[in-house]
């Protein structure tokens, strides 16, 4: 929903003035404001009505964030591995 709101206001815009409504919006301050808002929305939505959302959440987050950094590890041994077998390696 956030996103259609913010398309629909710089739909309108110049590609000349994009740069200047835009620059407010990516200060640090204001990405601070915008975390800390999601931050409450979340503990509102999820930590103050008692949901088991957040174990999930975590859980999830764990097994992706394990997953991603495990990846490249993953991709070199399967290089390695094809490469091998390409060669004639072991």
């Amino acid at each position: 929903m956030a996103m259609r709101s913010f398309f629909n206001e710089i739909k309108g815009l110049k590609v000349k003035d994009l740069p200047a409504y835009l620059k407010p919006m990516l200060t640090i301050s204001k990405a601070k404001e915008v975390v800390g808002k999601g931050l409450d929305n979340y503990h509102k939505k999820y930590i103050l009505t008692s949901s088991p959302d957040p174990l999930f959440h975590v859980c999830f987050g764990g097994m992706i964030f394990s997953y991603l950094v495990a990846l490249p590890e993953e991709r070199r041994h399967l290089a390695h591995q094809q490469h091998a077998k390409e060669h004639g390696g072991h």
